[in-house]
């Protein structure tokens, strides 16, 4: 990762969203950035996120993925549709698969890559979250972006 400012900052400094909004104090406040043909975050866990001593909930796993796989579709997009701003998108559909307890003793590591644009607005995104070398939790979302009308619509 670079010194420059993440995805959120850059573009989206005021949103509230619990899992990457920085104007969220009691959020996770994820920071996205781009990596190749990858997005990626560092994120270290406090004890309030633990399932049990020691593990991260499960829920906030999700949380992790579904942001920062919601941040690589709307960074895609942009380029897709040759814009200068990411367009607002939401989650349509994520499938979290759990494959081992997130130890939250260090950073976590997040990772998420586009495998699949449908037209400019849509986009499938697949994402990692890590603890070390190890793989403890997998996503595979569709991330839509938004129309006028939609509560979401200039959310950022």
């Amino acid at each position: 990762m670079t010194a420059a400012k993440s995805l959120q900052d850059t573009f989206a400094p005021s949103n509230r969203c619990f899992g990457c909004g920085p104007a969220n104090a009691q959020g996770l406040r994820i920071k996205s950035f781009v990596e190749g043909d990858e997005l990626v975050a560092r994120w270290r866990p406090e004890a309030h996120h633990e399932a049990f001593t020691g593990m991260l909930n499960g829920g906030i796993c999700g949380a992790l993925l579904d942001c920062h796989c919601n941040w690589a579709a709307a960074h895609h997009l942009m380029g897709v549709r040759g814009e200068q701003v990411p367009p607002c998108t939401v989650t349509a559909e994520y499938k979290i698969a759990l494959k081992r307890p997130t130890p939250t003793d260090g950073e976590l590591e997040l990772r998420a890559r586009v495998v699949e644009t449908v037209g400019d607005d849509r986009a499938w995104v697949e994402g990692e979250l890590l603890a070390g070398d190890k793989v403890t939790a997998t996503c595979r979302g569709l991330f839509v972006a938004v129309r006028e009308g939609h509560p979401a619509f200039h959310r950022w």
